[in-house]
């Protein structure tokens, strides 16, 4: 097999990584801008995500995308099951998932390797 790593990357790959390491920065420095900065990483995804089809990249904005969704809905589900306290520890797990997703992805993004 051989090794991509010595072989030169298309301007196109080098832009959509790019793209990707900022959104997953975006959405780590989430949390303390009240997920502004995450929905802006959504929307990039969502534009960069046509482009990059059937590369290593559509992995990574189909992870930054499932992330997102996976997480709102099961925050408000947590949130609700707050009320019979079960959902503080479910809300601080699903905290770290979302920090694992996005700092696995984020490092996956610098090696220039597919998330999965």
């Amino acid at each position: 097999m051989a090794d991509i790593s010595s072989q030169p990357v298309p301007m196109a790959d080098e832009s959509a990584r790019g793209t990707a390491i900022i959104a997953y920065i975006l959405y780590l420095i989430g949390w303390p801008t009240c997920h502004l900065s995450t929905v802006v990483a959504l929307i990039l995804a969502y534009i960069k995500r046509g482009e990059v089809r059937g590369t290593i990249w559509e992995t990574h904005f189909d992870n930054i995308i499932n992330t997102f969704w996976v997480t709102l809905v099961a925050g408000i589900v947590f949130g609700i099951l707050c009320v019979f306290v079960i959902g503080i520890p479910l809300l601080f797990a699903l905290a770290i998932w979302f920090l694992y997703r996005t700092i696995k992805g984020l490092v996956r993004a610098i090696d220039n390797k597919a998330y999965f």
